[in-house]
């Protein structure tokens, strides 16, 4: 039997790409759907890509129906956190009514897997750092509430439907491809070990540290860094999941640790041989103090096996990356 196709929305995104990656890799049939406001065309390694948006219902059910769509996995969302308090709307509009959109077409088209992008943000600031999967849900801005919401209509839809899918909360992506080939290329990124990258490059003159008084051992936020191969491998693993019966699940993407701003920025620091230029500001409204993953099930459940949790080689290949961008960007001038 011929194998059916993979959907992936936002494919020419930093996570996405990785994962259009590794599925083309691993020999499956992927088609990519990318408005390209913020992804990249020559991201997309594998298959093919269709410029488009996911809330166009007509040519979403097209495509599921000209590419015999088995699976959807669903990366089109814009994730600026500080973007989404001053343009909630935005949110809402691309992150959860495109969701909306998105899923009444995989109805009509009878695609019943489901593969969700979601974020450690739908907790907010658990009590003491650690979220496990049913820890409270209090989302402190309309990104997370924006994803939250799309869980919410997955959980609904699976109950009145043959809908199946499995929702990943990614706390600290980072990192990027080791071979080189894809990386978060983003302008104005937010990921700490990105700006640290662009400072160690030249692109900033500084980097700030929000926040020296938290109650963590060296007063700065901690938080778990998840390298973007591990995060794209989980996808794999939802995938087999979901095509052997499974049934619908959320689970937490983290290795469970955490390093503070501090250690970050001192492995950064180790990496690129020289001293960065730090400033300490105020603490950022809304930002925990911790945000660690309990993420035992989604190995138990999917038999994930991180090949990755090492902060060094997170650093690395982000560094590298960034390097890269910068020959490419000095070799066009």
């Amino acid at each position: 039997m011929t194998r059916k196709t993979i959907l992936v929305t936002g494919g020419a995104g930093y996570i996405g790409s990785h994962v259009v990656r590794q599925l083309g890799e691993a020999g499956e049939r992927v088609v990519t759907l990318d408005n390209l406001t913020r992804g990249f065309r020559d991201a997309v390694l594998h298959g093919e890509l269709v410029v488009g948006d996911t809330g166009d219902v007509a040519q979403v059910t097209r495509i599921l129906q000209e590419y015999e769509v088995e699976t959807v996995m669903h990366f089109a969302a814009y994730t600026v956190v500080p973007e989404s308090v001053s343009d909630p709307l935005k949110y809402y509009l691309n992150n959860t009514a495109n969701t909306r959109a998105l899923l009444q077409s995989c109805i009509a088209a009878g695609v019943n897997q489901f593969v969700f992008s979601s974020t450690a943000a739908v907790y907010g600031m658990p009590e003491d750092g650690i979220a496990c999967e049913d820890s409270p849900t209090r989302p402190i801005n309309p990104y997370g509430t924006s994803k939250l919401m799309s869980e919410w209509m997955l959980r609904d839809l699976s109950q009145a439907s043959a809908l199946r899918y499995v929702a990943l909360r990614y706390f600290n992506v980072a990192g990027s491809d080791p071979g080189g080939r894809i990386g978060q290329s983003t302008p104005g990124a937010t990921l700490l070990t990105k700006v640290a990258a662009e400072h160690v490059v030249g692109l900033r003159p500084h980097i700030c540290i929000y926040g020296t008084d938290y109650p963590t051992p060296d007063g700065t936020g901690v938080r778990d860094y998840i390298h973007v191969e591990d995060l794209a491998s989980a996808h794999l693993s939802a995938l087999k999941y979901l095509r052997a019966e499974g049934s619908s699940q959320v689970l937490n993407c983290g290795y469970g640790r955490g390093y503070s701003v501090r250690e970050v920025l001192s492995a950064v620091q180790k990496a690129a041989g020289q001293n960065l230029v730090i400033r300490e500001e105020a603490r950022r409204a809304g930002d925990p103090p911790t945000l660690i993953a309990k993420a035992e099930k989604i190995r138990e459940l999917l038999g994930w096996q991180p090949a990755h949790d090492d902060l060094d080689f997170i650093v690395r290949t982000v560094l590298d990356w960034e390097r890269k961008l910068q020959l490419k960007a000095a070799g066009s001038r």
